[in-house]
């Protein structure tokens, strides 16, 4: 390639990926964690609760599902029912989401530092990617624990950026959620976000593209230009 080619507008130097609903199923698994909860209780889990609860950490999520319904129990009361219903669900029906084992091998090719930003704990994470063994494909995982803000705060993208030694401008960040995109879209990373189920009625502003699934060849494309711009440098 000649050193005079035009250079892309993206110089990627870091991949960071959000865990539940965007690498594997898990969103999908809340939802019937939330709506067998709150059936317990004689509540419905709608559309706009999951909406305010979604890609928030899991203190915060149930705080919110508290003072939704009025409910008389602690969060600490609901974390441990979740737990224990989850942990049912993730033996029979955890599974990677479309694209994901593909575009994290893909990623490791170009020698791009690779993160995963959660809001789930670090228990749950690190034993979720564990199971679809992907936990040495990344370089850090950050989790609730690490951060004092939530998302939609960017705390966690400022953070991640740190860690993969580079500015979060040359940060691509996928997301599912609404929120965990306005975390993305704040602090100033490349944002690709790639609804799914119940956050396809998300709205999206900031992000560069809203992808179909992360098999989507626009995410590619993105990729591409950081290749390309290495091949230049190189050149």
């Amino acid at each position: 390639m000649a050193k005079d080619a035009q250079r892309s507008p993206f110089d990627i130097r870091a991949a960071v990926f959000d865990l539940d609903g965007l690498l594997v199923n898990t969103e999908e698994l809340y939802q019937d964690v939330g709506t067998e909860l709150l059936s317990r209780r004689g509540k419905t889990f709608d559309a706009d609760l999951l909406d305010a609860m979604m890609g928030r950490p899991q203190h915060k999520a149930l705080s919110i599902m508290i003072e939704w319904h009025g409910l008389k129990d602690t969060v600490k009361t609901l974390a441990d029912e979740t737990k224990t219903i989850f942990q049912t669900l993730l033996s029979t029906r955890l599974a990677l989401m479309p694209g994901a084992k593909e575009l994290v091998e893909y990623i490791q090719l170009l020698d791009i530092r690779l993160g995963v930003a959660t809001s789930s704990g670090p228990e749950f994470a690190h034993d979720v990617l564990s199971r679809v063994g992907l936990i040495h494909s990344f370089h850090f995982v950050l989790t609730s624990a690490d951060v004092t803000a939530g998302k939609p705060d960017p705390e966690i993208y400022h953070l991640a950026a740190k860690k993969a030694g580079t500015q979060t401008g040359n940060m691509l960040v996928c997301e599912d959620s609404e929120n965990g995109c306005k975390a993305a879209v704040a602090s100033g990373a490349i944002t690709v976000a790639v609804p799914c189920g119940h956050s396809l009625r998300h709205a999206f502003p900031g992000a560069h593209i809203v992808a179909t699934s992360l098999a989507d060849p626009h995410i590619y494309e993105l990729l591409n230009s950081y290749a390309d711009r290495k091949i230049l440098d190189e050149a």
